[in-house]
């Protein structure tokens, strides 16, 4: 099974805290008020400074949580979104999908609550004033653990767009945060400390105001959840020529019915998301494996280069040859090699 491109291989940062030619800007001081605020900004602050300082990706022990800072605007990054939270320390962020985008600024979170491909950007951020984030990766599993648990669990919200939405960060949540960054001085703790801690992150989530939402894509038979099937088969089958009955038949709807939910959760025809899966992985395979543009589409199912060409001009507004050049020119600007 060919396997998805994971975030961190594409966003345009090495995986190791990048420039160390830009010099490390003050931090902000925070009003006194705003408590939490503060907490998590030296929380996060410390954990970039104990590795290295300047801009990139700065990993933690646990796979699932990630820490970026940028101290230049970052150019949009097309990607498969998983289910997550994405939550902005100082900074502005965006993300585009379909023909909708949203914004979220310091103290707010992105929840995207099921698989879909869109396009994030850094829109605010210099050397003076970067962006600082916080990324946290669903455990599904785990998540609906914490759903079954709950004395008064959620009703299903009634939204029947796409699953993404922003709301503010509440002081239980970054205090959540805080302790997760602190965990990361004692290395032997995570595997006994953090899973609770994310049981901590969940119940806030399910219990705060977007709750409703976010169960939907654990209960069994909502319309999320049965397009959330056939998403998951075509990730697993990108490369594979599959037909619309199939994918219906997983999700427990007829043909018609599951078209018209699959295009009114994702904003695409199936047809048009397994293309983008396919380009995505074409785009990491050129990146990450230096494989050229015709291996790249015929692993990806093409069969024919110059459709893949254009397709993949359509999608990422360049050709493939081009933005493979740009984006390691890029990463090599960052990383200062």
């Amino acid at each position: 099974m060919t396997r998805m491109p994971e975030t961190a291989k594409i966003l345009p940062f090495p995986p190791n805290g990048g420039a160390r030619s830009l010099s490390a800007p003050a931090r902000p001081i925070a009003p006194p008020e705003d408590r939490a605020a503060a907490a998590l900004r030296d929380a996060v602050y410390a954990h970039i400074e104990a590795g290295g300082g300047g801009e990139g990706l700065f990993p933690l022990p646990m796979s699932e949580v990630h820490v970026i800072r940028a101290m230049r605007h970052v150019p949009a990054n097309r990607q498969i979104y998983r289910p997550s939270l994405c939550v902005v320390v100082e900074g502005l962020k965006q993300i585009e999908f379909g023909d909708d985008s949203l914004e979220y600024g310091a103290m707010e979170c992105l929840i995207v609550n099921m698989e879909m491909p869109a396009s994030g950007r850094i829109v605010g951020a210099s050397p003076g004033e970067p962006f600082v984030g916080m990324t946290i990766d669903f455990n599904l599993d785990l998540l609906r653990d914490v759903l079954q648990q709950l004395e008064q669990r959620p009703k299903p919200g009634k939204h029947d767009g796409p699953s993404i939405f922003v709301t503010r960060v509440t002081d239980s949540l970054a205090d959540c945060l805080v302790r997760m960054l602190r965990l990361t001085k004692t290395p032997e703790a995570v595997p006994i400390l953090f899973p609770p801690l994310m049981r901590e992150v969940y119940y806030w989530l399910l219990t705060g105001p977007l709750g409703g939402e976010i169960c939907k894509q654990l209960i069994a038979d909502t319309h999320l959840e049965r397009i959330t099937r056939a998403i998951r088969l075509l990730r697993e089958r990108f490369a594979e020529k599959l037909r619309i009955e199939d994918l219906a038949d997983v999700a427990g709807m007829s043909p018609s019915s599951f078209h018209q939910h699959f295009k009114t959760l994702t904003l695409m025809t199936p047809i048009q998301f397994q293309k983008q899966l396919r380009l995505m992985e074409a785009r990491r395979l050129m990146l990450d494996d230096a494989a050229n543009v015709t291996a790249a589409a015929y692993q990806v199912g093409y069969e024919s280069t110059s459709q893949f060409t254009r397709e993949y001009s359509r999608t990422f507004g360049i050709a493939p040859k081009r933005d493979v050049l740009e984006r390691k020119a890029l990463i090599a600007a960052v990383s200062g090699r």
